[in-house]
């Protein structure tokens, strides 16, 4: 994978009560709230040590989302808050931060309501 291009670079994240916004260097904006967030995803992949290699992927109930780079200073704020969600999987997100492999780890999502 090669450089980010200028435009999808950050230029800075928010992690508050309502949700995650990353803006981007281009003015435009990725954003999710906690209430429509339905899968969280750790993507790895093998560009480290000296290029962002892993990302917090926030996927949104209408298929709208963002990515975090782990290196990011927000995201600590937001592993925090990210492992406060009901059934988020720490073991999985520990190996997921702790390898190199090129893999996409699924630790987190929304439970199914029924309509019945």
């Amino acid at each position: 994978m090669s450089q980010d291009p200028p435009h999808a670079k950050s230029r800075s994240v928010s992690v508050d009560d309502i949700g995650v916004r990353r803006q981007l260097a281009d003015g435009s904006e990725e954003s999710v709230t906690w209430a429509e967030l339905s899968a969280v995803v750790i993507r790895v992949i093998p560009e480290g040590p000296w290029k962002e290699d892993v990302f917090l992927m926030l996927a949104g109930a209408d298929g709208k989302g963002t990515a975090v780079p782990s290196g990011d200073p927000a995201a600590d704020a937001l592993i925090e808050r990210l492992q406060s969600l009901p059934g988020f999987d720490n073991d999985k997100f520990v190996e997921a931060m702790t390898t190199d492999a090129d893999e996409a780890y699924v630790v987190w999502k929304a439970e199914k309501t029924s309509t019945n």
